[in-house]
């Protein structure tokens, strides 16, 4: 009797901590500034600029740290990012971009923080060859703020926490122990392989974004292929790409950005600009 009053106790625990998990994410709810989209966010834009902005720091120093401002690659990316927000429709948003290159010369990555925070390591800009490539790459993590993935990601983790709370409670069981343990770890990997299916699909809308601002700015969106191909050749030679982690296979890639330069086709005067070795020296 006891036992079965214990079971019962802990559903209904379960349950409740279940439901309030997705009471809390279904009820926060904000429509997108700039797209209009209705998403579950738990951050109004002030605050998705105060996270970035403390978050920095701490992403730098942990990444190896951030070269001189007074590096020629340093002046490139932000000369190149403050051009693309003040041309293109991401002006109009209420984030605040930032633009930063770590000096970890054997990762290739970009990613962005909430709120307008980008970064760009050294490896993967020393495999960028023209200023068009550049303005690919910072104008796909600038997608990812204006979509506020980061932040869609955060609440679905506040959910997928509660819902892995209340698999430990409900399955915990005084007679075998690490019967709770094996059901929680079952959830969390179930809870991370969603948010890399999310994670994916995010990443092929920023790519879109990143066509749309680069093109908005007068650059050659065909220069986001080139980028995929670099990605792809980096990774062959055995380089550590970070980005293949979260982003879809360049392969996948490069087909949707095809298909979205059919179906958009560019205008005439659009440039690949300068060679990034000229304007490094």
């Amino acid at each position: 009797m006891g036992n079965n009053n214990g079971l019962s106790g802990r559903l209904i625990g379960a349950i409740l901590i279940a439901g309030i998990g997705f009471l809390m994410y279904f009820m926060q709810v904000q429509e997108n500034p700039v797209t209009g989209a209705k998403q579950h966010v738990s951050m109004s834009p002030d605050q998705e600029i105060r996270l970035g902005l403390q978050s920095a720091p701490a992403m730098t120093q942990k990444m190896g740290g951030e070269i001189s401002s007074t590096d020629p690659h340093h002046m490139e990316v932000e000369k190149m990012g403050t051009f693309l927000v003040t041309h293109t429709v991401a002006k109009t948003s209420p984030w605040k971009f930032k633009f930063h290159v770590i000096a970890d010369t054997k990762t290739i990555n970009a990613f962005a923080l909430p709120g307008g925070q980008i970064f760009i390591t050294m490896g993967l800009l020393n495999k960028l060859q023209t200023e068009a490539q550049l303005a690919g790459v910072l104008s796909h993590e600038m997608g990812h703020v204006i979509e506020r993935h980061a932040s869609e990601q955060m609440a679905k983790s506040q959910l997928g926490q509660s819902l892995i709370m209340a698999v430990g409670v409900g399955a915990s069981d005084p007679n075998h122990p690490g019967y709770a343990m094996d059901a929680t770890m079952i959830a969390s990997v179930v809870n991370q392989m969603m948010d890399l299916r999310y994670s994916r699909k995010d990443e092929s809308e920023a790519d879109m974004w990143g066509l749309k601002l680069m093109t908005q700015a007068g650059y050659n969106p065909k220069a986001m292929i080139q980028v995929m191909e670099i990605l792809k050749a980096a990774g062959g030679q055995g380089h550590s790409v970070e980005m293949f982690q979260t982003h879809p296979n360049p392969d996948i890639r490069i087909k949707d950005i095809n298909e979205y330069l059919k179906q958009h086709p560019p205008q005439d005067g659009l440039t690949d600009g300068k060679n990034l070795k000229d304007v490094f020296g």
